[in-house]
């Protein structure tokens, strides 16, 4: 074992301890709530409060169980697929969002609000909200060093060679969805800048949101950029693995947390509650979302073809 691989193991149980705050803010949530102890979160009522707490601790079990899958034995017998999905959906919602957590941190956007309003949450104490954000940077942080760890020893082939060994080429529907991810980039990054056409409430945007944008769109970017490099098979010779880092890492982006947000777009959309207020155009902000989850997962395909590809050669001499 070399110290890349050790260091990956340790930071893999740091992940899976770092999310165990969270899970049982959560459960505490429900509890307080479910026996009158704790408020309910602007714009939900008892029952789809604790559906959507039940929802994320449920979230919060799968981090930590595939945490300890990407150091334990049995982590490499869960079958291939299954293991790449679970990783690259929860690296798309933590690894992606660190930028965002060292820069909301930064510039104290969240620090001098002890009472913080989210869409998802109740007013928080200080304590709670510094342990949630603490468990999302470290599980962040944790998968960023043992997910590579981990598929280094599963599949030691896929981020060798460069990109131009397969040949390149894709089929239409990718190069589409390249285009969709980066106009949506661009919207993101021009509400980011400042931009207010297809804002419905220019006066309910704040720093905080601005800065999720500004990180979306550039994430949305990436993924496109990186997703084009591997369709195109240019340029030839760059090494693979910082095309599939990056795409990755961005078409994650796109299909977690807009999945995410656009049950919450709907709801909003539908239910119109009263004391929840966001800038966004509900109906452009669901077609957004639902654009980035379709790009994001016809996206992730070029990379998983060009895996393939690049492992046929191995496969046919073993034969």
């Amino acid at each position: 074992m070399d110290r890349f691989d050790r260091a990956g193991r340790w930071a893999a149980y740091g992940a899976a301890g770092a999310m165990a705050p969270y899970a049982l803010i959560k459960v505490s949530w429900v509890v307080g709530a479910i026996a009158g102890l704790l408020p309910i979160g602007d714009g939900f009522g008892l029952a789809g409060w604790v559906v959507l707490n039940t929802v994320t601790i449920g979230m919060a079990g799968m981090g930590i169980t595939m945490a300890l899958a990407l150091v334990r034995p049995w982590g490499m017998r869960i079958p291939g697929p299954l293991m790449a999905f679970v990783a690259w959906v929860g690296t798309g919602f933590l690894v992606s969002m660190l930028p965002y957590a060292v820069l909301d941190s930064l510039w104290g956007m969240s620090g001098g609000e002890p009472q913080r309003q989210e869409i998802d949450g109740p007013s928080m104490s200080g304590w709670e909200a510094a342990l949630i954000q603490i468990s999302f940077v470290g599980m962040g942080l944790g998968l960023a060093l043992a997910l590579p760890a981990y598929l280094r020893r599963r599949w030691p082939d896929v981020f060798t060679g460069r990109i131009g060994e397969d040949g390149g080429g894709r089929p239409s529907p990718v190069l589409w969805a390249v285009g969709i991810g980066a106009a949506i980039g661009i919207v993101w990054l021009y509400w980011a800048f400042g931009g207010t056409a297809g804002v419905a409430h220019p006066a309910d945007r704040s720093a905080n949101w601005r800065l999720l944008m500004g990180v979306c769109g550039l994430w949305a970017l990436t993924a496109s950029a990186a997703t084009w490099a591997v369709s195109r098979g240019r340029p030839a010779r760059l090494p693979r693995w910082i095309p599939l880092v990056l795409g990755w890492l961005g078409t994650g982006s796109l299909f977690a947390w807009s999945g995410w947000k656009l049950p919450f777009t709907l709801y909003l959309q539908m239910a119109r509650p009263a004391d929840v207020s966001l800038p966004d155009n509900l109906v452009l902000a669901a077609v957004l979302h639902t654009a980035a989850v379709t790009a994001g997962a016809v996206m992730l395909s070029a990379f998983i073809r060009t895996h393939r590809r690049s492992t046929a050669p191995d496969v046919a001499n073993a034969l």
